[in-house]
């Protein structure tokens, strides 16, 4: 049995603002209930204020779905548009108290659910809108586009494609594309990655290879009587020296490609140009 909150329970038991509401001025839907999950999320705005004055919605789900759709009626009503557009499927699992790791999907859904009627209200139609309707599917068995699935690795802070999986359900049927779930986790985390080395001052990226030098590569070397220092550093750029027996040694130029360039490539920055003095 899964381990639920006191309020997922009471949310799940009782949950509030069942239904739905009658013209509403935006209608957001996601999921589908040939994949399992499915909500559909109603809301009356103020348009002079755009203020959420009712929310309802219908769900097809477990407890957490449930719970999830209760806990966001309650969240959005008497915020403006702007407001409600902020929240994220933490603020809805933080709100409930917590959900399981595999359950944090429905929370998403959620999310998600809001956005829709959020861009329906926007876009003057009360005809269904959906997230990522018309983009590339990556999930077949749940319907994940790959945009649903970066959007959450992004906001959630995601590095396994178990992760992606209790967050989306991408990967939870048949399994076929796990494999392009891990590739879309290591490309967005190695873009990161690059990003934030680039953003770095040059005091800062010289601190971070020193370190990294020292930790973990000149200890290797050293069992050889070598050892490497950095000499300069320019944007992704990083000259190095080699000293001690390793200076002028024949296999200099295979260790600055097996040891030294992986090592910062992994720990720094995947683009890291390195070059030897």
């Amino acid at each position: 049995m899964w381990n639920y909150t006191e309020k997922v329970f009471e949310h799940f038991k009782n949950p509030r603002n069942v239904g739905e509401i009658e013209h509403p001025d935006a209608v957001g839907e996601v999921g589908s209930l040939i994949c399992g999950d499915a909500l559909k999320l109603t809301l009356k705005i103020d348009k002079a204020t755009e203020k959420i004055t009712d929310a309802r919605f219908k769900t097809f789900g477990c407890a957490s779905a449930i719970a999830s759709s209760s806990a966001l009626t309650e969240m959005v009503k008497g915020l403006t548009l702007t407001e409600a557009a902020k929240i994220t499927n933490q603020q809805i699992a933080d709100f409930l108290g917590g959900l399981p790791g595999e359950k944090m999907h429905c929370s998403v859904m959620g999310m998600e659910a809001l956005e829709a009627a959020i861009k329906n209200y926007r876009g003057g139609s009360t005809e269904k809108v959906m997230i990522g309707g018309a983009e590339r599917v990556v999930c077949k068995c749940f319907s994940v586009t790959e945009s649903v699935i970066l959007k959450a690795i992004k906001l959630n802070n995601l590095h396994t494609v178990e992760e992606v999986t209790n967050f989306t359900k991408a990967g939870g049927g048949c399994g076929s594309c796990k494999g392009e779930i891990e590739k879309i986790l290591k490309d967005y985390w190695a873009e990161a990655e690059h990003k934030s080395f680039m953003k770095m001052t040059v005091v800062e990226k010289i601190r971070m290879i020193e370190k990294v030098l020292s930790e973990d590569v000149n200890p290797k070397l050293k069992a050889d009587g070598g050892w490497i220092e950095l000499v300069d550093v320019q944007g992704q750029k990083v000259k190095l020296r080699f000293l001690g027996m390793c200076h002028g040694c024949p296999s200099s130029g295979a260790t600055l490609k097996n040891v030294v360039e992986k090592e910062l490539k992994e720990r720094i920055d995947p683009e890291i140009i390195i070059e030897a003095e």
